[in-house]
């Protein structure tokens, strides 16, 4: 049993949903971004995804979006996280930790590469928000033989059969379901067919189902994590961590 798994059960067995916390690495800069997530940790984040920024994030609204510009501003790369990874893992050595990115960052550093890198830093995982499930093999043959699960992603729209598909053969993950039609953001509400939809694909796959998109505060995801096993918050936190 993984990180990620461990803390799944973890927080079941305590009848709470997981809060994954988002963050964008290097915005307003590398260290307090890193000192954010340490922040979130003791404000009690049960899982981190940390943001590669990119020049181009299409599924990101507008506070993620300005982070991002920000952290290439200063000169973050993907290369640069993953060298400090290993100081958060060494301070949170059970903190399961998500590489969030878009595939042509991997792709210009080197999925083999990647890989090796980023297992070697103490990541547990990878979301790459771009690469469509018929395209995932060259990804999945870089990240299972060294422990790294891919965190698969479902829009409102993904049919429950494919997205049982999603789930196999990616590792100990877990279902991002997407809870939003458009980009990342948050919401003054969220659909109401939304807590029916994750009943659905609870009842339908074998991974946790994480929902994420829209959720501001903890309280709400609270709410939504009564109908699923997590919640993500992401424009929210950096937001109030960069002020993007």
């Amino acid at each position: 049993m993984n990180r990620i798994a461990r803390k799944f059960a973890d927080c079941r067995a305590r009848g709470k949903a997981a809060f994954v916390a988002y963050l964008t690495m290097g915005a307003p800069t590398l260290d307090e971004s890193l000192a954010a997530a340490s922040t979130l940790v003791a404000e009690g984040a049960d899982i981190l995804e940390l943001g590669i920024p990119f020049s181009d994030p299409v599924a990101d609204g507008p506070v993620i979006r300005k982070a991002a510009l920000k952290a290439l501003a200063n000169g973050v790369t993907l290369g640069d996280v993953l060298l400090r990874i290993p100081a958060l893992r060494a301070a949170h050595p059970e903190i399961p930790m998500i590489v969030f990115s878009y595939y042509n960052v991997i792709l210009a550093y080197g999925l083999e590469r990647f890989a090796a890198d980023a297992a070697q830093a103490g990541v547990d995982g990878v979301l790459v928000v771009d690469v469509p499930f018929e395209e995932r093999e060259e990804l999945l043959e870089v990240l299972l033989p060294r422990g790294l699960v891919l965190v698969p992603l479902a829009a409102p729209n993904t049919p429950v059969e494919r997205a049982r598909s999603m789930c196999q053969g990616v590792g100990e993950s877990f279902l991002y379901a997407v809870t939003v039609k458009g980009t990342t953001g948050q919401r003054a509400e969220l659909p109401s067919e939304l807590t029916g939809r994750l009943e659905e694909l609870k009842r339908a796959v074998e991974l946790p189902v994480v929902a994420g998109f829209g959720i501001r505060t903890p309280e709400q995801g609270a709410v939504i994590g009564g109908h699923c096993d997590g919640f993500v918050i992401g424009s929210a936190l950096v937001e109030r961590f960069c002020g993007a």
